[in-house]
């Protein structure tokens, strides 16, 4: 299977219509006088080997694009241009699962095996694809700081074992544990070395006053499926105790790694090595505080009793070297560290391929947490590394995450489901040819895994005509080498035959040495010599060309640096490696470094130029723009923080990114202080209906620091049928308060009109007393009768 084949022609077009474009053809500006020199010159390149070619004197070269070569006469028989190809050699499917009943066969990587051919200059490239399978066997290293302030933590995890392998039994079928415990060296400054203290370094500390004597590394169990031994191991061990903060823990860490055979770690595995510690470790050079002036070899030196022998002879190993050795052994390691540790670890991890930091309770009651946690963090990641990578070779890599979108210059994916398949596309190229016959090879793995993808290597750097070569041939007046169309003369003779000698020139052909009429001979830096041109040599490098126009030393420099030191420089023209592009090739196409923890180009906040983030979002910055106290979605970026690093919710909780992605310090604190300068305030609202609060600032040492209250604010508690029998009574009041008002208000209206009326009687009844024309409906009549005959009299009646 061959892939590159459409992508070089493509390739090459483009180079010619560039070349065409620009009206400089990079192939005969460089007057190259032999094949290999002219597959030297750039990938479009073609060399004509035909004898008769350009036959005579001629500026015409034979180093030409391939099309211009055929225009000018030369059959494509003769026409040596090699281009750049890749053969996949062994190609085996990606296992689904882990846990079958041959583990060796489990295959998480495709293709296994690729070879390049690789013409210099040219590119070709090929897929891969990595794939994390379920139910894969795991080998966890359980490392532990036994010095004194680790007490609490020892009681904690006595029994560890059987809790952590219940939980690790949800996610794989086949775990193993080990055990294995370090303090520092037992020497002078790092511990206490008087007599007194050889046998109990405790002696004399009130608090605790009996402990074992101080060592570098010890051993304690080979990883095992019986758990129950992990349980014993840890409930046999006691405390030391040493002299200054630091601890030995790296010591011990190169050891678990390199000593295979001891620890057990299996190939079909992964390998987890955990180290738990409060302080800080001793690095490199340290030793020297000691009288260790010898640097650490790597080597594996556990003695008979599986302890570390070369505690007391040789210095702290280096970062460089214990992510040598970690990585050599496929080992991802874990840093358990308390919260004031968490940064400096973390720095670590930018150092130390393939490690984590996780935040260990001060008493390690969250170690069986950690650990999960961090296990899902590394088996949610695949990145690659590229082993034994030879100098001569440019590798760019594209990844395809599960959002399927290609990401150039990335050559990791996170946020992955276990099980999911991610894709990775590397582009080689070859810069130059290393001695003739010498063939390389390097190889590409993902951090942790024990698959690989090997990768031989073979350059195109010969022309097949140069096994036709003829010794002192006819054609070359005998005193020359005829190969690939061209004489190669004896020294002394020149010509296109050999049929000059050195010194010889002719005033009526030195125009043949010019190249424009009015033009400098040779252009001032060479001699016409039998017609043609012999450069001089100059102290600042190579000067070429049929007239002597060309040099490589005459490019744009970068920091004083020709072409960066990523480019050649080839007649005033810089030609970039792969990887690179500008004029002086200065500017990276590499974009990883542009790619925040959340996994987007410079936090979706400014563009990648020149493999660093341009922020354009006002008010950004950082190393991917990811500080941004003044753009509208900061307190919503940390608001999923606070959540789940105070709180254990919230989005990031749920996929195991928290620690990755939250970095920044966060205080707890009691009142929050709204005031501080240059701080943010954020509120948000919780599922509860509560509010919480926190300000998001950056420190002058450009770390961000949120501060936040320790519990969201929330009103008090009230029961429903209080606050039901309050709404009924308050609607109650109301309405009689209303029907009230209203009985008023009738009252008042009522009266009024009463008034009203009788002032209106009042004035009518005097109206009619003083008014002439008036008379009274009733009339009063006075009549005298006798009424003798009854005896009586009246004198009046009113009728």
């Amino acid at each position: 299977m061959t892939h590159g084949g459409e992508r070089n022609s493509t390739f090459d077009c483009l180079q010619t219509v560039c070349s065409t474009v620009n009206s400089l053809n990079v192939c005969t500006g460089g007057s190259s006088t032999s094949c290999e020199e002219c597959l030297l010159i750039h990938p479009s390149c073609a060399w004509c080997a035909q004898e008769d070619f350009g036959r005579g004197r001629t500026l015409t070269s034979r180093c030409d694009f391939s099309h211009n070569l055929q225009k000018r006469g030369c059959d494509p028989r003769f026409i040596e241009y090699p281009t750049s190809s890749t053969s996949v050699l062994q190609n085996m499917p990606l296992s689904s699962k882990g846990s079958e009943s041959t583990q060796y066969d489990v295959v998480q990587i495709m293709p296994q095996k690729v070879s390049l051919s690789l013409r210099p200059g040219g590119q070709t490239w090929f897929g891969l694809q990595v794939r994390q399978v379920e139910d894969y066997p795991v080998d966890l290293y359980y490392l532990m700081d036994l010095s004194l302030s680790m007490k609490d933590d020892l009681d904690t995890i006595r029994n560890l074992g059987t809790k952590l392998a219940q939980e690790m039994g949800k996610l794989t079928s086949n775990f193993r544990l080990g055990f294995g415990s370090f303090v520092d060296k037992n020497i002078s400054p790092f511990s206490y070395t008087a007599p007194k203290y050889q046998e109990n370094p405790c002696n004399g500390y009130k608090l605790f006053p009996n402990c074992v004597p101080s060592f570098g590394f010890r051993h304690i169990l080979s990883l095992t499926d019986k758990v129950d031994r992990f349980n014993e191991e840890v409930q046999k061990q006691m405390v030391s105790r040493n002299r200054d903060a630091p601890e030995g823990g790296f010591d011990a860490i190169l050891q678990a790694a390199v000593c295979k055979e001891r620890i057990g770690w299996r190939k079909e595995a992964y390998h987890l090595l955990v180290f738990a510690t409060d302080d800080v470790p001793h690095l490199a050079l340290d030793g020297r505080l000691g009288g260790l002036v010898h640097p650490h070899d790597g080597q594996c030196h556990l003695n008979d009793k599986n302890e570390y022998s070369a505690s007391t002879t040789m210095d702290y190993p280096s970062l460089a070297l214990l992510g040598e050795k970690l990585a050599e052994n496929n080992i991802f390691l874990i840093f358990a560290v308390t919260k004031r540790l968490y940064v400096i670890y973390k720095n670590f991890t930018a150092l130390i391929p393939g490690t984590t930091v996780e935040i260990l309770d001060q008493d390690s009651k969250n170690v069986i947490q950690l650990i999960i946690a961090a296990y899902n963090n590394i088996r949610s990641k695949v990145e690659l590394t590229v082993w034994d990578h030879p100098e001569d070779i440019s590798l760019s890599f594209t990844a395809t995450c599960q959002d399927g979108k290609p990401l150039p210059g990335l050559r990791k994916c996170a946020d992955l489901k276990i099980g999911d398949t991610v894709s990775f596309n590397v582009s080689v190229e070859a810069r130059s040819c290393p001695p003739r016959g010498t063939d390389q090879s390097f190889t590409i793995k993902p951090v942790g895994f024990k698959d690989r993808l090997e990768v031989a290597v073979n350059y195109q750097c010969d022309c097949s005509c140069s096994q036709k070569a003829q010794i002192n041939s006819s054609i070359c007046s005998s005193i020359g080498t005829y190969n690939c169309g061209t004489c190669h003369c004896e020294p002394g003779y020149l010509g296109a035959r050999c049929e000059c000698q050195e010194g010889e020139a002719s005033t009526m052909y030195l125009s043949h040495c010019r190249e424009a009429e009015g033009k400098q001979i040779c252009s001032g830096r060479g001699e016409c010599s039998c017609n043609q041109c012999l450069c001089y040599e100059s102290e600042f490098g190579k000067i070429y060309g049929t007239f002597c126009e060309c040099d490589d030393f005459s490019c744009a420099r970068h920091k004083g640096i020709l072409c960066s030191g990523h480019g050649e420089c080839h007649c005033g023209e810089c030609k970039c490696h792969a990887g690179y592009i500008g004029d002086n090739c200065n500017c990276s196409t590499e974009t990883s470094s542009c790619i925040s923890d959340d996994g987007q180009m410079c936090s979706g906040r400014g563009n990648c130029v020149c493999g660093r983030c341009q922020c354009t979002e006002p008010g950004a910055f950082g190393d991917t723009c990811e500080k941004c106290r003044t753009c509208p979605d900061a307190c919503g970026t940390k608001r999923e923080c606070i959540e789940c690093r105070l709180f254990n919710s919230g989005r990031l909780a749920d996929n195991q990114t928290c620690q990755r992605l939250c970095k920044d310090k966060i205080i707890t604190v009691e009142s929050l202080n709204t005031d501080e300068s240059g701080a943010v305030l954020c509120l948000y609202k919780t599922d509860n209906d509560c509010v919480m609060k926190f300000t998001y600032s950056e420190h002058a040492s450009g770390q961000s620091i949120l501060t936040a209250l320790k519990e969201p604010e929330c009103g008090g508690q009230t029961d429903a049928l209080t606050v039901l029998l309050a709404v009924v009574g308050c609607i109650l009041v109301v309405g009689v308060l209303l029907l009230v008002i209203w009985k008023l208000v009738i009252t008042i209206h009522d009266r009024r009109e009463f008034s009203r009326f009788q002032s209106a009687r009042s004035r009518a009844r005097y109206e009619m007393a003083s008014n002439p024309l008036y008379k009274q409906p009733v009339t009063t009549h006075f009549v005298e009768t006798d009424f003798n005959m009854y005896g009586k009299s009246y004198n009046g009646g009113l009728h």
